[in-house]
């Protein structure tokens, strides 16, 4: 799925997403699918910790797990993110070959299905620009292999999302690709409270505080119609993906509930529990479904404190 489209489509009740910066991988916790005015406990799919200057740094991460954000690491937890594409063109589609190296150099070829799929590649440019959410598909010596399209000159950040077999958490591997050219960067978006594309309009309430739990609400109509049908894509009704602005640290989570669970409704609205740790600006790309057709709405969130 690209993130090129803007548009939402979002649950009946409020399927509730808790985003949680600074937890390990997992799926948003909350009692059913109608936003309790409580926050409630959550798994995050990656965490956002403490700033660090760790980047790309090598090694086992497992002391440093719990203060480096996920996806700011070529190495972690005895793997390391190894890309074999070399110098990709702007704008011209073509395999992007990847893999996933143990302590020994080794492809890893155990992985475990997450929301149906074994792995999640995430592209975005260093300006929060050009965001993408697909999914490879592995061969047998443990190449990852899609068809992708960087569309322009700059530096891209590429995150591996992924669980491996045997594994309880999952984890999230990223690393620099740069694409030659002229750079041109991209202002990020000003805080809005809407984003609108075609026929479908976003409407978000609520504000990011760091160092508590905030509620944030997006309502989506089409044409001034609330979507109600959303539909089912990679086990859930939508999906969420922050990037904070500077270091890009990486937060991928789900609704809690699932479609067809008997309580979970497909729109108009989807209820985050968002917690941030720190005061900053994030770049918000909620992936959807509706007409058949895969989705993202992105929004920029600033997250400052009580008063100011």
């Amino acid at each position: 799925m690209t993130g090129s489209n803007a548009a939402v489509k979002l649950g009946g009740l409020a399927l509730v997403v808790a985003v949680v910066f600074g937890a390990a991988y997992g799926i948003g916790k909350v009692v059913g699918p109608v936003a309790a005015e409580p926050a409630p406990q959550a798994e995050a799919h990656e965490g956002m910790g403490e700033d660090s200057a760790a980047g790309e740094g090598h090694g086992d991460g497992h002391d440093a797990a719990a203060s480096v954000p996920k996806g700011l690491q070529v190495s972690e937890g005895g793997v390391t993110l190894d890309v074999l594409t070399d110098g990709p063109a702007a704008g011209r589609r073509a395999d992007f070959a990847f893999r996933i190296l143990d302590e020994d150099g080794h492809a890893v070829t155990g992985f475990q299905l997450t929301h149906d799929k074994l792995m999640h590649l995430v592209v975005a440019r260093r300006d929060l620009s050009g965001f993408q959410h697909v999914h490879p598909v592995m061969a047998a010596d443990g190449t990852w292999r899609i068809p992708l399209t960087f569309p322009s000159a700059g530096d891209f950040r590429v995150f591996a999302d992924f669980q491996r077999a045997g594994e309880d958490e999952g984890q999230t591997l990223g690393i620099d690709v740069p694409v030659a050219g002229t750079y041109t960067p991209t202002p990020l978006p000003q805080a809005a409270l809407t984003a609108v594309a075609g026929e479908y309009r976003v409407t978000l309430s609520g504000k990011l505080e760091p160092g508590t739990t905030s509620k944030l609400t997006l309502s989506v109509d089409k044409g001034g119609v609330p979507v109600t049908d959303l539909q089912p894509y990679l086990a859930a009704y939508g999906h969420l993906i922050a990037l904070r602005q500077g270091d890009l640290a990486y937060l991928h989570v789900h609704p809690d509930g699932e479609p067809g669970d008997g309580t979970t409704r497909p729109g108009p609205n989807i209820v985050f529990f968002a917690e941030v740790p720190t005061a900053g600006t994030y770049r918000l790309y909620l992936d959807f479904k509706h007409g058949d057709v895969v989705r993202t709405a992105e929004f920029t969130a600033v997250a400052t404190k009580h008063g100011h």
